[in-house]
């Protein structure tokens, strides 16, 4: 409704508010057992993460492990970072999940758009497209208006199927 509202996207002609809204609603709870990356997970989070740069691209960041702990540790309103522990091992982390906030203030308007960004996203034990409709779910959870993703890396897998328009 708010993003309508603002200005942000429109009602296509022959859909209704009441429809849009059932069309793009997200589940009330992830289905995975995502938890907020904390330190301890910081050297779990290094490994997934540079394994997975280093074996995807031939261009990445070669993070350290303080650059992740700067980058990635949650900070209320700027950033969440959600990890899947090894059920095994609870000090290896099999997926994660990230978006930062990018708050906007609305010309003409008294409102503020609340945007979360897809940052990084590594999926092992389940799938991406799974992975990302539970990173939906939790920027909601954290009041996000609208959650971000550029076609780049491999969030092509998942932009249509989650219903992700361009622009």
């Amino acid at each position: 409704k708010k993003l309508v509202r603002v200005g942000f996207s429109r009602l296509n002609p022959r859909m209704t508010m009441a429809r849009m809204q059932k069309l793009y609603k997200v589940a009330d709870e992830p289905s995975h057992p995502l938890i907020p990356m904390t330190l301890d997970h910081v050297d779990g989070v290094h490994s997934l993460l540079k394994n997975y740069l280093e074996n995807k691209f031939a261009l990445y960041v070669n993070f350290t492990q303080e650059e992740v702990a700067h980058w990635l540790l949650p900070r209320e309103g700027v950033i969440n970072t959600y990890v899947i522990e090894d059920e095994k091992d609870k000090t290896k982390v099999t997926d994660m999940v990230s978006f930062y906030h990018l708050p906007s203030t609305i010309l003409g308007k008294d409102e503020t758009l609340h945007a979360a960004y897809s940052y990084y996203n590594i999926a092992t034990s389940i799938d991406l497209t799974t992975l990302m409709k539970d990173a939906l779910i939790l920027a909601n959870k954290c009041s996000s208006d609208v959650f971000n993703a550029l076609n780049l890396m491999e969030n092509d897998t998942f932009l249509e199927e989650l219903k992700f328009g361009k622009g």
